[in-house]
């Protein structure tokens, strides 16, 4: 039973650590991270925090990457981060407070590249969504950057309209 049971480990890793050979690739990179306009937590250290923060991105990206055609290249180069809501003081510690006014904003350039490394698409991105606090959709309800994904999300499916639709 033991090494039945180890032979199904095995199996199940080879079959999670196979990469996905169906989806397009994404890369990230973070110009001048210290200059951004709120990559503050109001809770943790900010080096954690931009660091959880920023992986959380790439893999977000890397998510959305993976609707493309099989053999494309996304590269991101974000160039400022402004989260949604603002941290304040609250007696001895300091909280992230989201209100309307604090909409979150995200400026990056991308570029789309072909198996041949031709680039099928750019450009440069300067996202802001105003009215995040009205939007319904509960898809990331109580989830890291849950109003920063939603924006990719709508950017993402705007952009690449033509080539989701031929997946």
């Amino acid at each position: 039973m033991k090494s039945l049971m180890m032979v199904w480990v095995g199996l199940m890793l080879t079959v999670f650590s196979v990469p996905n050979s169906n989806a397009a690739d994404a890369e990230v990179t973070w110009t001048n991270s210290d200059k951004y306009r709120d990559i503050r937590s109001g809770f943790d250290n900010r080096k954690r925090f931009k660091e959880r923060t920023f992986k959380s991105f790439e893999i977000h990206f890397a998510t959305l990457a993976e609707r493309l055609p099989v053999g494309l290249l996304l590269k991101i180069d974000v160039t400022d981060v402004d989260l949604a809501g603002d941290v304040h003081f609250d007696s001895n510690r300091q909280i992230r407070v989201v209100r309307d006014i604090y909409f979150p904003r995200l400026k990056f350039s991308y570029e789309l590249f072909n198996v041949d490394k031709s680039i099928v698409t750019s450009g440069d991105i300067n996202l802001k969504d105003m009215s995040f606090m009205l939007n319904r959709n509960l898809r990331y309800r109580n989830k890291t950057l849950g109003y920063e994904k939603r924006m990719l999300d709508n950017w993402f499916k705007d952009t690449f309209r033509n080539m989701l639709a031929s997946n």
